[in-house]
Formats: C-alpha cells, structure tokens, sequence
C-alpha cells in the first residue's frame, strides 16, 4: 500500500507539471519558420505528436494450489509520431514506440541500478511506417500501421490497443456504415518466433442507425482468418524459456508437441466476430455506451468461445471531464489469437474470465490521470503445467500528450 501511495503522489506532482507547461504550437511554427527561412506552408505540411505515460503498476497471482507471484512495477511508455503530406491525398507517417518492439504493448520497466539514460533510445523502435492514401470516406494504408478495425467502447476481446499491421488495409466510413478489409503479415515483425510465416485477412462491415436525436445504434460483424497458424511454433517471445524451450509463450492458446519435439498451435484461427453498441449523447448530463461483442473460432471444435460485456460514462474529453469503464470479459483458450488480445487483462491472452474498471480524468489541456483495475480467473491451463488462479493487476498512470 506504501509504494501504491507513493507512486500515486509522483504521478499527481509530475502530471501537475506537465500541465503548465504546454508549448504554443502558434508560436513554435512561428519561430521554426524564422530561424530556418523555410516558409509557413511547407511547415504545414509537416505534423508531429506524442506522448508519454508514467505507470505505476501491480500483479498479483493467488494459484489455486497456495503459491503466489507478487509483482510491483515503475514503467514508462514514450510514444513519436511523425507525418508528412507528399500531395493533398497522400501522406507519409512514421511512428516509434518503447517496449522493445513488444507486439501489444509500449511499456518499459525501470530497473534497480540502471541509469535513466540507458532507458528512452534503446527500447525505441518503429511500429507506424506507411503511406496513406484518404480521398472523401476512403482510407488505404500500406505498409507497418495501426490495425483499422473498429471497436465498440474500444474492446480488446480480439485485438490489443496497441497492435500494428504489415500489409494492406482499407477503410470506408461515412454516417451509415463502416467497411474495413485487409491482408496482412503479423511475422513481418521484430520479435517473431514462428518458424514459418503466417498471413492475416480480415473483412468487417457495421451499420451506423440514427435511432434519434439522443441516441445510436451501431451493429457490426467481421472475419479475420489466419492462414499458417496450426502447426507452427508460438507467434512472439522467443526468448521465453521457462515453460517453452522450443516454442515461446503460449499466451493461453492450446499448444500441442509436434514429431521434432517443438510446441506448436493445435488449432488455426479463423474468428468470427459479431457486436452490437448503443450510443447516448446525453443521460443525466453525461454521454453513456453499452456495448455486448463476441468472438468464435470456426477452426477449433473446443473452447472457441468468447465474449465481452461493458458500459462506459463520461468522455475525457475537455479539461475536468472524467470517464469510467466497466467490462466483463470470458474468453476459451481458442476463442481468439492470445498474443493479439488484450495485453492487460488476465495478464495477456486468453483462457480467463473476469472484470475490468477503467477511470480517466482529464486535468489539463494535454494532461490525464488514469487508473485501472483487474480483478480476473486464469483458467487451468493458463500458464503451461499450472492450475487456475486469481489475478489481481492495478495500472495508475499519469500522460503527457504532446
């Protein structure tokens, strides 16, 4: 409780900084165009952001069987994005993130007797390298972006905030609906431990339903099917050794052990997912969401089955606007691609049930306050030659948007 309260007042003192000391982006333009001579409407062409977010985080682990894993964690996680208009249609974006390339997450630990200064440029790598093409209601990317997929009240019961594409994808969306295609190679990534590639190809279509002036309903369903999965060694992590030694972690998918002695997938994954959302602009002075999504995985005959529950109030979207989130989720071990879902909840993957509340105060023009609790089942089987568990995970955060 002592570190919880410490951490929680350095986050409140460094995010009160922060907040006062917001740059003018008027007067950077302004000096950036005298000091180099380079005129104003070039400088427009040119778009950068950021932002930085100091984490306070712990994991608590109860096995059915009396032992525990306590873990109480400082991390941090920087994130760069650059764009640059080519023509009035076309853009280059460029994007770095810390994490060590980590597929579903920025974050990076601070360790006992390490110099800040080996921290920030080291963990950087590049999860955003793409051209963008965006004429009226269509959107292209190619090359390494974040996923276009829409989510309702942002679930990660299939894909992980965090997760960048390799391939193609394409975007329509006007006021009636949402179309998103793609083909796409999750091995054509750092940290790869499949031993041979796999493809991605997804198709997702949501209607948008004006039901009246207080209120929208959206109604989606999609279809990402992973071609090369069954049979091939685990998607990420291969310096994970514990349980894996030919393999990597597992994430809480069924891994069965092939003729060369090599864990592999005993399952593709071929998901389909079907959602529905209802939007209110007003209920009691603030907006409310509720929201109901599940995920089935035609590939395998057993535990292919999960869904998610959640309702969120408020939007932090003005200074002092707050927002609260509940989810539950329960999710079979084949249900979804563990190392794509949600990195945060049971610890990563799937195999799991259980509740998430998530909170954001929004105290300054470019300042939040967020925190975040876990309260989870692992199912036995969870983590490799363990029995079930409780799982316990809080995150209190502070960010910086730049």
């Amino acid at each position: 409780m002592k570190k919880v309260v410490l951490s929680s007042l350095a986050i409140l003192a460094i995010g009160s900084v922060a907040a006062n000391a917001t740059p003018n982006p008027e007067l950077v333009s302004k000096s950036v165009s005298e000091a180099t001579g380079i005129e104003h409407d070039i400088l427009e062409r040119v778009h950068f952001k950021g932002d930085l977010r100091l984490r306070y985080e712990s994991k608590e682990t109860y096995y059915n069987d009396g032992t525990e894993s306590l873990k109480y964690l400082n991390r941090y996680r920087i994130r760069l994005i650059s764009a640059v208009d080519l023509t009035e249609k076309l853009t280059f974006e460029a994007g770095m993130r810390s994490g060590y390339a980590n597929p579903t997450s920025g974050n990076q630990t601070f360790e006992t007797n390490k110099a800040l200064s080996d921290y920030m440029w080291q963990s950087l790598r590049f999860n955003i390298l793409d051209v963008t093409y965006k004429d009226g209601d269509h959107t292209a990317k190619i090359g390494r972006h974040p996923y276009m997929i829409y989510r309702p009240i942002k679930s990660q019961l299939i894909w992980d905030n965090d997760l960048s594409f390799n391939g193609v994808s394409y975007n329509y969306e006007n006021d009636a609906r949402i179309v998103n295609v793609g083909a796409n190679q999750p091995t054509f990534a750092e940290r790869v431990n499949a031993r041979d590639n796999v493809n991605l190809f997804f198709a997702q279509y949501v209607e948008k339903m004006k039901v009246n002036d207080n209120t929208k309903l959206n109604l989606g369903a999609g279809l990402y099917y992973y071609d090369g999965l069954k049979g091939n060694t685990a998607m990420y992590y291969p310096e994970y050794t514990k349980h894996s030694p030919l393999g990597g972690k597992q994430m809480g998918n069924t891994f069965v052990t092939d003729a060369s002695g090599a864990d592999v997938y005993e399952n593709d994954f071929h998901i389909a997912e079907a959602f529905g959302e209802l939007q209110f602009k007003d209920v009691l002075g603030k907006p409310l969401a509720l929201a109901a999504g599940v995920a089935y995985n035609a590939a395998a005959s057993n535990n292919n089955f999960g869904y998610d529950l959640a309702f969120q109030v408020g939007k932090a979207k003005e200074v002092h606007d707050w927002q609260v989130k509940y989810s539950y989720t329960y999710i079979q071990a084949d249900a979804v691609l563990g190392d794509h879902s949600d990195s945060d909840n049971f610890g990563g993957g799937s195999a799991a049930k259980g509740h998430a509340i998530r909170a954001k105060y929004k105290f300054g023009k470019n300042t939040y306050l967020a925190g975040t609790f876990f309260y989870n089942y692992l199912f036995s089987g969870k983590i490799p030659g363990e029995v079930g568990a409780d799982y316990e995970r809080v995150q209190l955060d502070a960010i910086i948007k730049f």
